[in-house]
């Protein structure tokens, strides 16, 4: 391939993470109205220059035949790529840049409840694809934390559109919803992805995502409440399914993990094994962040959060080749540490 194409590949991918960055910027910036328009914008033209970057690689023209200066567009990009038209990634981002070819119309704070799931899903997808087809892991240029997107609260209410807008704009509304409700049901987190934050009181800080104080003194009065949470929905993995994502995130996203065994023998696998020095140093059973206890009759058994395999595959990212040995070399310690209090 000539150097002149190689320039022209990176600069497409150069300004693809920019406007990939900008979309995320629009949107999770609180003083901007335009945000369902900025993001459908920035994130189809970040997937625009991406896979047409894609294309490139594989010498495959991006001209129109019959106007050489003319390079095609993003529907046929993805037709091109993504030939299952049955592909959740696929009908996620033809959604969203058909919202994005008709945003020069009126658009309405309304449309950011019905799309929400769809613009976490579409960014979820560009960090993949761009890691499977370049080689780039996003995360090195902007902070994990900020890939979760800043939705809106509110519950979609057909009879308050009703009352809020004319009527051909409100059945519009109403339309799109369902039409993206029964694509939802028929699609896996390719084509939606919903984040949920849980609120529980702690007296361990530490185990906290975010911490608020309560005042007795204050105007705005709080109410404490319990509710039971599902665990199906938040802790989603058994040991052998934790492992085995961790292992394909570790490919995925190029982290070179290795350590040596007490023979001398060289891994360069995630195994059940590792993971179990994982919990055991992190002491993970134990925090609800990472794990749910279920307890049947007078048997147990753990079921672990997504939180515990980005934590896991972040801590591993920080040292892929000392890790292991720093945490048996930890639990040692622990150990000694242990024995020792009791001695004593």
């Amino acid at each position: 391939m000539e150097k002149k194409t190689i320039n022209f590949i990176n600069k497409l991918i150069e300004k693809s993470t920019e406007a990939f960055i900008m979309g995320l910027e629009i949107y999770n910036k609180p003083t901007i109205k335009y945000r369902v328009e900025g993001f459908s914008f920035f994130i189809c033209n970040a997937w625009e220059l991406m896979l047409k970057a894609k294309l490139l690689k594989e010498e495959k023209s991006i001209y129109f035949s019959n106007q050489p200066n003319r390079t095609i567009s993003l529907t046929r990009a993805i037709e091109l790529i993504f030939t299952n038209n049955k592909n959740p990634l696929r009908i996620n981002l033809e959604t969203i840049n058909e919202l994005r070819n008709t945003s020069t119309h009126f658009i309405t704070e309304d449309y950011e409840k019905i799309y929400a799931p769809l613009f976490q899903a579409c960014v979820k997808n560009y960090c993949d694809k761009l890691l499977e087809f370049h080689n780039i892991d996003i995360t090195n240029q902007i902070a994990q934390d900020f890939l979760t997107l800043r939705t809106v609260f509110s519950d979609f209410d057909e009879t308050e559109l009703l009352a809020k807008y004319p009527p051909e704009l409100a059945e519009k509304l109403i339309f799109n919803n369902n039409n993206i409700q029964v694509l939802e049901k028929q699609n896996n987190n390719n084509f939606a992805f919903t984040i949920n934050h849980y609120l529980y009181i702690t007296k361990n800080p530490k185990n906290a995502d975010f911490k608020i104080s309560v005042d007795r003194n204050s105007n705005s009065k709080g109410t404490i409440i319990r509710e039971i949470r599902n665990p199906n929905n938040t802790h989603i993995f058994s040991h052998g399914k934790l492992t085995k994502y961790i292992k394909e995130e570790l490919e995925k996203r190029n982290i070179l993990f290795e350590y040596s065994l007490s023979n001398g023998e060289i891994k360069k696998s995630f195994t059940t094994n590792t993971l179990n020095l994982f919990i055991q140093f992190y002491d993970m059973k134990n925090n609800e962040k990472f794990s749910f206890k279920h307890v049947i009759g007078e048997s147990c058994q753990y079921t672990y959060s997504i939180n515990a395999a980005e934590f896991i595959i972040n801590e591993i990212k920080k040292d892929p080749k000392s890790i292991y040995e720093n945490l048996k070399k930890g639990i040692e310690i622990k150990k000694k540490i242990t024995s020792g209090a009791k001695e004593f």
